[in-house]
């Protein structure tokens, strides 16, 4: 089955071949690492969310490439990868990862050792001049896959990140937290950072509450003023005072079927050989609330200070090489003019 022949049932395509595996993992990995160092030097965030979105995408190109060693040699099990406006892995797979590594010392008992394998390989290569089996590559990427992927660095359904002191914002919060989340029904990773105070509580005292009020509220993608409230609510002594919510995708490419108009301009210009397989480009919106002021809610002896939010517009960005990005001009002006800045270029990837 070649590249282009991927078997999409419902909304979701299954990667069938080595080539499909090798191709995926490259486009979607060379992206994200792109993204994330431009986002860095374009000045989207402040320096410190430089560092965390950093972090949390490091989470996420390790996982692809824990999924590209586990499925590589898998005759059994295929990887699904959501097509609905995402490009990346369907939710499911993270979470099959991290359970299946939950299993990891079971699974190492099953397999030969090691030095058998590189033993067996070695007599089959050099003296039997024969090439290894797909069931012995596929053992082999098993035993590498459960000998060497740590079970902490996947990227979860929730990621928390540590409160800071902040440093130097315009509304002179004490604290900024930030924590990722996979949108189960997007199927794409967001980043999110939280400026606040705390009012009648010390941090250590109160920093548990925060985390388990932020995994249980801010765990998926809602309008961000919506999250902001909610916090608010359920955090009777923080006093948010601004929320950022970094949407990261979709990723358009070869392995998108959506409906957006980059989505269809890259598809068309691979299949009339304008572009490489490997062209891509990926959109990132950013949407922000802040506090414009506080209003007192609740009876007399059970009062509670709440925020008035304000939603900014949205920003939009999009990331692609320089190529795509001339090739988007020419065909869909009135999209791109609407972004809120020029398309940042990035490198192209080259298949070997």
């Amino acid at each position: 089955m070649s590249i282009n022949q991927i078997v999409t049932p419902l909304d979701s395509a299954v990667l069938e071949t080595n080539e499909q595996y090798q191709v995926y993992f490259k486009i979607v990995t060379h992206a994200f690492n792109e993204l994330v160092e431009k986002i860095a030097n374009e000045k989207i965030c402040t320096p410190v969310e430089a560092s965390f979105v950093m972090q949390y995408g490091g989470l996420l190109t390790y996982s692809l490439e824990a999924f590209r060693v586990k499925y590589l040699f898998d005759a059994d099990e295929k990887m699904r990868i959501d097509l609905t406006e995402s490009g990346f892995p369907n939710y499911l797979e993270f979470r099959y990862l991290f359970n299946d590594l939950e299993l990891k010392q079971e699974h190492i008992n099953k397999l030969p050792k090691l030095e058998s394998v590189k033993a067996e390989f070695l007599e089959t290569l050099l003296k039997d001049k024969q090439p290894i089996a797909e069931h012995k590559l596929h053992q082999a990427a098993s035993l590498v896959y459960y000998t060497s992927v740590d079970q902490q660095y996947i990227f979860r359904r929730f990621v928390q990140g540590k409160i800071l002191a902040a440093k130097g914002n315009e509304f002179g919060a004490q604290y900024m937290v930030s924590w990722s989340f996979y949108d189960v029904t997007t199927n794409r990773p967001f980043i999110c950072f939280m400026y606040f105070d705390l009012y009648k509580e010390k941090l250590e005292d109160y920093k548990s509450e925060i985390y388990k009020v932020l995994e249980n509220t801010a765990d998926r993608d809602m309008p961000i003023d919506m999250m902001a409230y909610a916090i608010d609510k359920k955090l009777e002594h923080l006093h948010p005072k601004k929320i950022r919510k970094f949407d990261l995708g979709p990723l358009h490419s070869v392995f998108a079927k959506d409906e957006i108009a980059i989505t269809h301009i890259i598809l068309k210009g691979i299949v009339e050989k304008t572009f490489d397989l490997s062209a891509y480009a990926i959109s990132v919106r950013v949407d922000e609330a802040i506090s414009t002021g506080a209003f007192t809610e609740g009876s007399f002896f059970n009062k509670q200070q709440l925020q008035v939010w304000e939603a900014k517009p949205q920003k939009k960005y999009l990331f692609c090489s320089h190529r795509v990005m001339q090739s988007l001009y020419d065909n869909i002006p009135e999209t791109i003019n609407s972004l809120t800045q020029d398309p940042i270029e990035i490198r192209s990837l080259k298949l070997n």
